[in-house]
């Protein structure tokens, strides 16, 4: 089995547990905020990521850490997962957990995720345009975008809604026109 399917198989039974207590409690959308700033924090700080995966440093200095990252107002029911997740063993796998969790919250929700690469930093009319667009293709209620930028695409956006790509760069469509220019 590859890595990613064993991430999955841990993962998806904890995100679930997490969805249906945080359901039971209605705080599906505080502990999705709350896994969105772990995220971020995450994504920001490698040390911090590599402190939490790495199996030599000991559960209680791990707790120490988390319990500080998470702060005094932090929802008990959400610290305790994260301290089970680390007596577990299974904290190496937090963020594979957190992007399932919050994948559930999006379906519940009813709310769409859509990366975009773009050339350039996208006004706020353009990720509006984004976002209605996503809604007519996805009938979503609402829309998540995940942006990024990629100067190699020219211009124009690259847009992914699940398996579906829509690619609207200048780099995509040169592409496009050399396939057809060489058959």
């Amino acid at each position: 089995m590859s890595e990613s399917i064993i991430s999955s198989e841990v993962a998806e039974p904890y995100a679930q547990a997490l969805m249906s207590l945080a359901r039971s409690q209605n705080l599906a959308d505080s502990f999705g905020e709350s896994f969105r700033s772990l995220e971020s924090l995450m994504a920001e700080s490698p040390e911090f990521k590599d402190f939490i995966a790495n199996p030599v440093i000991k559960g209680e200095d791990k707790k120490a850490v988390l319990k500080q990252v998470m702060g005094e107002d932090a929802n008990p029911y959400l610290t305790n997962f994260l301290m089970l997740l680390v007596d577990k063993r299974r904290i190496v796998f937090l963020e594979q957990i957190i992007n399932q969790y919050l994948s559930l919250l999006r379906e519940l929700n009813q709310v769409a995720l859509a990366e975009v690469i773009s050339a350039q930093e996208l006004s706020e009319a353009q990720r509006n345009a984004v976002v209605d667009r996503v809604k007519g293709i996805t009938n979503a209620r609402d829309v998540e975008l995940k942006t990024s930028i990629d100067p190699d695409l020219i211009g124009g956006v690259i847009i992914k809604v699940g398996s579906q790509v829509i690619d609207a760069s200048i780099r995509g469509q040169l592409r496009r026109l050399s396939v057809s220019l060489g058959s």
